[in-house]
C-alpha cells in the first residue's frame, strides 16, 4: 500500500512537473498543445475507488490550472476524463477481462489495448478542454482541428513515456 502510494506520488510529481515546465511552453500555432499530464489519470489502478478517483482526478486539474493561470479549464477536463474512464475501461476491456489488482499499462495488456484506452481517455480530456476553452461553437471546425492534432501530439508523448516504462 506504501509502496503504491510512494509510486503514484512520484509518477504525479514528474508528470505536473514535465508538464509545467516544459510542455506547457510548447505551442505550434496555437494549433497544438499537449497535455501529457492525463496520463496520472489513466495509470491509476483499475480497481480504484470511484471516489479516490475523481478526487485525484480534480487535484491533477486544479493544480494544473494553478501553474497555467486558467480559471477551471482543466479541472473540468480531468474530473470529466475521471468520472468516464470506468466507463472507456468496460469499452475496451480485454476479452478475458483485467487481472485482479493490475494496473493499465502497455506492459500488462499490449500495445493495441493500451492506445485504444488512451487514445479514447486523451480525446475525451481534450475535447472538454478546448470546447471550455473556446466556449462556443463559432470556430467549431478550428476547435476540432486544435483537439485532433493536440491529440496526437499528446498521444505521442504518453507512448513514448509508456515505452520507456515498459523498457524498465
Amino acid at each position: 500500500m506504501i509502496n503504491s502510494i510512494l509510486r503514484f506520488g512520484l509518477i504525479f510529481i514528474l508528470l505536473i512537473l514535465l508538464q509545467v515546465l516544459l510542455l506547457n511552453n510548447i505551442q505550434f500555432s496555437g494549433y497544438v498543445n499537449p497535455y501529457v499530464y492525463i496520463m496520472f489519470i489513466l495509470l491509476l489502478p483499475i480497481e480504484i475507488p470511484s471516489w479516490l478517483l475523481l478526487l485525484l482526478s480534480f487535484a491533477t486539474g486544479l493544480i494544473i490550472d494553478f501553474f497555467s493561470g486558467s480559471t477551471g479549464m482543466h479541472t473540468s477536463a480531468t474530473v470529466l476524463a475521471g468520472f468516464v474512464r470506468p466507463y472507456v475501461l468496460r469499452i475496451v476491456s480485454p476479452k478475458d477481462g483485467y487481472e485482479s489488482g493490475s494496473d493499465p499499462s502497455m506492459m500488462i495488456y499490449g500495445f493495441r489495448w493500451f492506445f485504444f484506452y488512451a487514445l479514447l481517455m486523451v480525446l475525451i480530456h481534450h475535447t472538454t478542454l478546448f470546447y471550455i476553452e473556446v466556449f462556443r461553437f463559432a470556430d467549431f471546425f478550428r476547435t476540432m482541428l486544435r483537439v485532433l492534432l493536440s491529440t496526437m501530439f499528446s498521444m505521442t508523448f504518453i507512448l513514448l513515456i509508456e515505452f520507456y516504462r515498459r523498457g524498465k
